[in-house]
């Protein structure tokens, strides 16, 4: 069975037959590939190379802390009412800063900065502040930034809001995850209706620049109706930007997932026909569907960098600042340099101690090779764009790409054969149908994923 949607085809049958479990390509290759053989040294000369492209940066701060848990959550958190944590966190976060820019080209220019968690919005005040002025103190940053922060809106007040957007930050973005009361009880994150309107309405009073709300589908007690309710409420509400993540049940991964009741999760059929009416219900709204859970209006400049083909794949989902270079701060932060990724301790324990002896608090990283990156701009570019051209790619890396990726062309044939994509002398162009599959056709060109003992999401 086969519903036109905009932009869209949702194909009940190819969606079943390829719903298997891939990687969400926020990097190639994917986080999951960092070892622990990479060390700060290679660090160092990472940044050296970074310094000599010259190219922009953008900076993100992790903020660990929540004062509780949501058991849907797949971020690394550290749970605490003790807001006394805070402090020692942000020193040690200073100090990594003020190590990370005798390292840095001073020149470079700093294009995007986003703060996320955790909840950023943890913090007081004061230590909003402190942070800020810290980052605007020791890089260049460029005057028309991109400066966003995510925010509990259960932790906020008018007030709040405005002074976020005195400071500087013009872009937020705040969970929703589901208006049901039921649901939201179910995962332990309680936010009344009145308060998610309220909240809204002093950002737009305070005339941020855009604004992104986060849905989920897949939760306990989730029905084709109730998230149906979800998705009117969430357009009442007007945001530049949704975004409708596909739950991913791992407790093996996110111990805390234990808490949610298995038995009360939508059942797979069921999780379609929800997919299937909040893409109907957005796109029928004037949101563009964006990559593969991202939507944007038309004037957002998500759906610009869609429209001329500049929007990039980050350790942050869709970005229309491909060309910079990102540097991560705080506790599991990841820094996604041209040629290396690298990622911060986990632990606490184990980042302050790093920052204690003035060495970068690195856990892990890697190196990427010529074939990851030739990988990634085939992976990238059919994720972004669901098209590639084949002559890019010659170009820039000097291979014949038929004969480089033979064994991947034929095994492309299946999903051509089931209407997916198109392949041509010169281009590979996504189907509407293989729209919502797309993760299913980057993989083929994934050389870890069929040696890698990990364990992925489902793609549907």
């Amino acid at each position: 069975m086969v519903f036109v949607l905009p932009g869209v085809k949702f194909d009940l049958d190819m969606i079943k037959k390829y719903d298997t479990p891939a990687p969400r390509y926020t990097s190639y290759p994917p986080a999951t590939e960092l070892n622990t053989e990479f060390t700060v040294t290679d660090f160092h000369a990472a940044i050296a190379a970074s310094n000599y492209r010259k190219s922009p940066l953008s900076l993100y701060f992790h903020i660990p802390f929540c004062e509780t848990a949501c058991y849907f959550c797949g971020c690394n958190t550290v749970i605490s009412q003790n807001k006394n944590i805070a402090k020692p966190y942000l020193e040690h976060l200073i100090r990594e800063i003020k190590h990370m820019v005798t390292l840095i080209d001073p020149h470079r220019q700093v294009l995007q900065v986003h703060w996320g968690g955790g909840t950023p919005n943890y913090l007081d005040h004061h230590q909003i502040k402190f942070l800020w002025e810290n980052i605007t103190k020791n890089f260049n940053i460029h005057p028309q930034a991109e400066i966003s922060i995510e925010i509990n809106p259960s932790y906020v007040d008018q007030e709040y809001i405005l002074f976020l957007r005195q400071l500087g930050f013009n872009r937020i973005s705040f969970g929703i995850q589901d208006f049901n009361h039921q649901v939201q009880l179910a995962v332990n994150r309680l936010q009344p209706e009145e308060q998610l309107f309220n909240v809204m309405s002093w950002i737009k009073a305070a005339k941020f620049d855009s604004v992104n709300v986060d849905l989920i589908y897949g939760l306990p007690h989730q029905t084709l109706q109730t998230f149906q309710e979800t998705v009117k409420k969430t357009i009442q509400l007007d945001p530049n930007r949704i975004v409708v993540f596909n739950f991913a049940y791992v407790p093996w991964m996110k111990p805390a997932q234990k808490n949610i009741p298995q038995a009360a999760l939508p059942q797979p059929q069921e999780k379609l026909e929800i997919l299937k009416m909040t893409i109907e219900e957005l796109t029928s709204n004037k949101y563009l569907f964006i990559g593969m859970d991202h939507f944007a209006k038309h004037n957002d400049e998500l759906a610009i960098a869609q429209q001329n083909r500049t929007l990039q794949r980050n350790f942050q989902g869709y970005t229309t600042h491909g060309g910079t270079e990102l540097l991560g701060f705080g506790a599991t932060s990841i820094s996604m340099l041209n040629d290396a990724y690298v990622q911060n301790h986990k632990p606490l324990k184990n980042y302050y101690q790093a920052i204690a002896t003035d060495i970068l608090p690195i856990s892990k990283g890697i190196k990427l090779s010529q074939d990851d990156m030739i990988r990634r701009d085939v992976i990238m570019s059919i994720m972004s764009h669901f098209h590639l051209n084949k002559q890019d790619i010659e170009d820039k890396y000097h291979i014949c790409f038929d004969e480089y990726f033979s064994h991947e062309l034929k095994a492309l044939a299946t999903p051509a054969a089931d209407q997916l994509l198109q392949i041509s002398t010169n281009q590979i162009q996504v189907t509407d149908i293989g729209r919502l599959l797309v993760r299913n056709i980057a993989v083929i060109f994934d050389s870890y994923h069929q040696t890698t003992q990990q364990r992925f999401s489902r793609t549907i």
